[in-house]
């Protein structure tokens, strides 16, 4: 007879230390956005003025580089004790410290080449369409989330982990039968292997159109039950019947309309008093990203209360469609067990950092959470 115990003190502090980690990462990046933002943008853009002279795309990829060169350096000691350091020390990882940083070089060929991409575009926009600008970066980066969703699982996600098609056709049987009837056509069930670098379970609905997949992480798949593994799946298959992903990249829409014209605000309000040449300045690229950053954390605890709200739904699905009680929670301890999730967080920083209910609210779903799995 299986129950979910009082929260141990090595979780507790496990997540304690993963969170002031996480709020120490941050602020250090807001802050050094904001030096070069409001204090040495203005004389970097001289110098690169300078160097470079007129030539606007020179000057914006130097100061990218620069900019990214120097938030990487000032927050990698944090990542590697929060990302290595933590996860070895409560035995979560199986990583070596090859591995890590081979994973982290390919993070800076991948993001490097993305954000140069993203970046150069964004600064087209904001050159050659004038004061509507704005809107137009709106609509290039909607395009440009529906390509990136088709080509996540397709082409990024397999440079850093292995994905391989489900081939226990017993099981696939089972999955298969839970999307009768919902509409949902996937291209495959994968197995992606997560084994080399953590002991965390994990499964996600990713790809858009023709790429469209489920991913079952082999932590998983070796340590649940086959009735375990259909709550995962049906609650995956619950975001598909509810069209949160739709509707996500609605509210992401709106959200970046209002960013963008925030931006457009600010720098022309504020960039010449700043000492910077014009409101299109290269230089003021720091400018841009902080306002972007501080709008993000602003808005963090209202999109993670959305994203709360999309999981208690898919999690309601998953109960129903597989009306299996005891395996649903059970599913759920396991996992608050095997990723040393804690069960009951403090409600503010649940409120603030969580973007799924808390271990304890999903086991709630299915009756009380205190009494024992029989």
């Amino acid at each position: 007879m299986e129950i979910l115990a009082p929260t141990s003190s090595e979780v507790k502090r496990y997540q304690r230390q993963k969170l002031i980690v996480l709020v120490m990462g941050t602020a250090i990046a807001l802050i050094w956005l904001s030096l070069t933002a409001f204090r040495f943008g203005p004389q970097v853009g001289q110098w690169l003025t300078d160097l470079f002279g007129e030539q606007p795309w020179f000057r914006l990829w130097a100061v990218a580089g620069l900019l990214g060169i120097s938030l990487e350096l000032i927050t990698l000691p944090i990542d590697f004790y929060s990302s290595y350091i933590l996860e070895h020390r409560y035995q979560l990882s199986n990583q070596t410290l090859g591995r890590w940083i081979v994973q982290r070089l390919k993070g800076y060929l991948v993001g490097g080449v993305l954000g140069l991409m993203l970046l150069s575009g964004l600064y087209a926009l904001l050159w050659t369409t004038g004061d509507w600008w704005w809107l137009w970066a709106t609509a290039g980066w909607l395009l440009v989330s529906l390509v990136l969703g088709q080509l996540l699982p397709v082409l990024i996600l397999p440079i850093f982990y292995k994905v391989t098609p489900l081939t226990d056709e017993t099981l696939l049987h089972r999955l298969r039968a839970l999307t009768s009837g919902t509409t949902l056509t996937i291209q495959g069930i994968y197995r992606l292997e997560l084994s080399k670098e953590t002991r965390k379970a994990n499964a996600a609905l990713a790809g858009l159109g023709r790429t469209r997949r489920v991913l079952l992480g082999d932590t998983l798949l070796e340590q649940f039950t086959p009735e375990e593994i259909e709550v995962v799946f049906a609650h995956e298959v619950g975001h598909h019947v509810h069209r949160h992903l739709v509707k996500m990249i609605a509210v992401k829409v709106v959200l970046s309309l209002t960013g963008f014209f925030l931006v457009d605000s600010f720098l022309r309000t504020a960039a010449a008093g700043l000492g910077y040449a014009s409101y299109s300045d290269p230089a003021a690229l720091p400018l841009v990203l902080f306002v972007l950053t501080l709008f993000g954390l602003v808005l963090t605890p209202a999109e993670n209360a959305l994203s709360r709200f999309f999981e208690r739904q898919c999690d309601r699905y998953a109960l129903d469609r597989t009306s299996n009680t005891a395996a649903y929670r059970s599913a759920f301890i396991k996992l608050a067990k095997i990723n040393k999730s804690d069960p009951d967080p403090h409600r503010l920083v649940a409120w603030l950092f969580y973007d799924h209910p808390p271990i304890r609210e999903r086991l709630a779903i299915a009756g009380d959470a205190s009494e024992p799995l029989s």
